[in-house]
């Protein structure tokens, strides 16, 4: 049976990623060549993704067109939800991904690029997103808002897709929930 990974601003392409620091001043990625930062990602991916696996890419797959191309190169069947970097014509987009998006809805769970505003969560458990990079939602107290996932590739293992059960696991044990909230999930 097919695998469901999930990723997040891959970026494939983008030298100024490889210069981006975190608030401690550290590198974002540890990469200082795009091409060098997309070759280890797509060995990284390949090793983990088999060619039958599904990927829900959650944005910013790419700067440049011509790095779309790298999508060829990537094990799974690949979804994009469509990021704030993901700017160009949807037929670009298809040859490399079988379906588009602006969110997808799983399991009482809602993916989208960027963060869902706290209003508009409403019934679902968690938002998984991306767009943060190397950061995650918080209230204005500074904890974490376990309603939130971040599955950018700077948060995850070799930058590379995690597991949806892997993802679920760690929102479980951050104290968040999976499933519709309040009985508000589709009817049969």
């Amino acid at each position: 049976m097919p695998a469901i990974f999930l990723v997040s601003d891959t970026h494939f392409g983008h030298a100024g990623v490889c210069r981006f620091l975190r608030e401690d001043g550290s590198k974002l990625r540890p990469w200082n060549d795009p091409n060098e930062m997309d070759e280890a990602m797509i060995k990284s991916w390949n090793d983990r993704v088999r060619p039958n696996d599904k990927v829900y890419h959650l944005g910013d797959a790419v700067i440049n067109r011509k790095n779309l191309a790298v999508f060829a190169r990537l094990n799974g069947d690949k979804i994009l939800i469509r990021g704030n970097h993901d700017i160009f014509q949807d037929d670009d987009y298809r040859k490399y991904f079988r379906s588009l998006r602006g969110y997808h809805v799983m399991n009482g769970m809602i993916l989208s690029h960027i963060p869902v505003h706290p209003e508009s969560l409403g019934r679902f458990g968690t938002n998984i997103h991306g767009h943060l990079h190397a950061n995650r939602v918080k209230h204005p107290n500074g904890d974490l808002d376990v309603r939130y996932h971040c599955v950018c590739v700077e948060q995850l293992p070799d930058f590379a897709p995690i597991l949806l059960e892997d993802v679920v696991k760690k929102i479980q044990e951050e104290g968040g929930t999976i499933g519709f909230k309040q009985g508000n999930g589709p009817t049969m």
